[in-house]
């Protein structure tokens, strides 16, 4: 089934995505929207029969990190899959638009662990609107995107640690302001990446202030999730409030030894924040692991000029000390303001398949099979994969991910890389698993609260007023799940599992899942913010150009 067809879904249980309780009735869909809902519908149209199902909006990925994947591998089994008909791009202030040859060139080698490399790849854009454009040529889910700001700053600043001139500024919000009016939902950082980390609070406000002008968010990978991880949210929160910019907190954790029980500082942060007017949200995943690159744990001062001056430094006798020394004894800023525990440093996947034997064991245990100190298995993994080994990160609090998931800006986001030989089950378990585990196992959150948060309220962020509710009228983005059966069924040691129980996926109208198996339909196309700029905005913008 591929061509959009009229659909009649019968006796359902409804939840809309605003959070109201479930109600049952018949959901008619024609021309890719929802065109009825009530008692005992007919229609000439194929019949969906949902006795015993819920029909809710289509999850919506507040972070995904499948810019290329998407691309290279347009079906995207992983995310539709478990019930997501949209994603956010452009993540961690590192993607690929704007662009320029030499940053393209750097960023693909830097962020290889993220996307992976595809062969023969068709590069054939440098803006936002081309980015957007090839989405458009057919993929399975829908994505929105943001304006990547260490990609701003490499093609402009470079990677060197220096604060940008203004007319390096000027240039950084141009281009920002440029990507905006082309279609993207806001701007995106990574703090603790080169060359995002080397701009001050004061660049950063100057950037928000053009998101602020689009009616966008900032969705910052902060400056630290560990020691640091309170002042860093504190920083994040003030530069929207100097910008009068929308804020969403993404992957907002409270990580490593430090942080244990201290989400609830995080939380009333926070809600200070809103009380005095700023306007945040936050997403998470419902995991204990993160996942990065084997790189990110290094000190911020060995990234400084690009990849290549980074692996000269590894291979350096002196720098291997220095650095070796403020891994293990001090701390470093890569690793979050803490001292790096190669226990909970597990590899995920690599590039160079001679290393394949590494993955799914630990650093630690690595080193002790073959009688070498930690450090030194770290810059042979790094300099023998070319820096694009990816890592899981065993870190996380369950009483914080509980904490931080009730909170009432909360949202769902994967922050999924699909790459690698065994990634985070996160990329293919997300949001069943908040519907399976915290919601009918542990009952942390109501099932229809649950909803509301990856539906509707995502949707609000991103100003969709067509999206992310079960509302005549709207985009027929749509799941049908069984209450009782879903679950997540990815683990860490076979991660690339379909989920169970979500036996439809309707994006646009078109199943992408129709019984259970996902068919060839590529309906997704690019959400783009069509709005000019016009001062501080105060209205809701419209959703898209038809």
């Amino acid at each position: 089934m591929t061509a959009m067809t009229d659909l009649l879904i019968k006796g359902a249980t409804v939840l809309d995505g605003a959070g109201a309780p479930g109600f049952a009735a018949d959901v008619l869909v024609e021309g890719g929207r929802i065109t009825s809902i009530g008692s005992d519908l007919s229609a000439t149209a194929q019949v969906i029969d949902a006795a015993g199902l819920v029909l809710c909006p289509g999850f919506i990925d507040m972070h995904a990190h499948s810019d290329l994947q998407l691309l290279a591998n347009p079906d995207h089994t992983a995310k539709v899959s478990q019930g997501v008909t949209l994603e956010v791009l452009g993540q961690d202030g590192l993607s690929f638009a704007p662009i320029d040859d030499p940053t393209r060139a750097t960023v693909r080698r830097q962020i290889a662990g993220w996307n992976g490399e595809p062969d023969d790849f068709d590069f054939s854009w440098d803006s936002v609107a081309g980015y957007l454009d090839r989405l458009d040529q057919g993929i399975a889910c829908n994505a929105a995107y943001l304006v990547p700001q260490g990609t701003l700053r490499m093609m402009v600043v470079g990677t060197a640690n220096r604060p940008a001139t203004p007319s390096e500024l000027a240039e950084m919000k141009r281009l920002l302001a440029e990507g905006l009016e082309q279609g993207a939902a806001g701007m995106s950082s990574g703090l603790t990446y080169t060359p995002g980390m080397f701009a001050d609070t004061a660049e950063l406000v100057e950037l928000c202030r053009v998101v602020a002008r689009y009616g966008g968010y900032y969705g910052p990978h902060q400056r630290s999730y560990g020691k640091g991880a309170l002042e860093a949210y504190g920083e994040m929160i003030e530069v929207a409030r100097q910008a009068g910019c929308a804020l969403h907190l993404t992957h907002a954790v409270m990580n490593f030894e430090p942080n244990r029980g201290r989400g609830v500082d995080l939380l009333a942060m926070i809600d200070q924040g809103l009380a005095d007017g700023v306007d945040i949200t936050i997403d998470t995943y419902p995991y204990l692991p993160g996942a990065t690159t084997l790189a990110a744990i290094l000190p911020n001062w060995t990234a400084e000029g690009g990849p290549d001056a980074l692996l000269a430094r590894l291979a350096d006798p002196a720098d291997r000390e220095r650095i070796s020394y403020e891994l293990e004894q001090v701390g470093t800023d890569g690793c979050h303001g803490c001292v790096t525990d190669w226990n909970t440093i597990e590899i995920a996947g690599v590039k160079n398949e001679t290393l394949s034997g590494a993955v799914g064991n630990t650093v630690a245990a690595i080193a002790a099979g073959i009688e070498k100190p930690p450090a030194e298995v770290f810059f042979d993994l790094l300099i023998r994969d070319n820096l694009a080994t990816t890592i899981l990160q065993h870190v996380g609090h369950e009483e914080n991910v509980q904490a931080i998931m009730k909170h009432p800006t909360h949202t769902g986001g994967s922050d999924a890389i699909l790459v690698g030989g065994k990634p985070h089950p996160r990329a293919w378990g997300t949001f069943p698993r908040y519907l399976a585990h915290y919601v009918r196992e542990l009952g942390v959150l109501e099932l229809a609260d649950c909803i509301h948060h990856l539906t509707g309220r995502p949707a609000k962020r991103l100003r969709l007023t067509e999206r992310g509710l079960v509302r005549a009228g709207y985009h027929a983005d749509l799941v049908l799940f069984d209450p009782d059966g879903v679950r997540d069924a990815a683990t860490f040691d076979n991660p690339r599992q379909q989920a169970e129980g979500i036996p439809w996926v309707l994006v646009g109208g078109v199943p992408v899942i129709a019984d259970g198996r996902r068919t060839d339909a590529l309906p997704g196309r690019a959400i783009r913010r069509t709005e000019p700029a016009a001062g501080p905005r105060t209205d809701v913008p419209r959703e898209e150009t038809e």
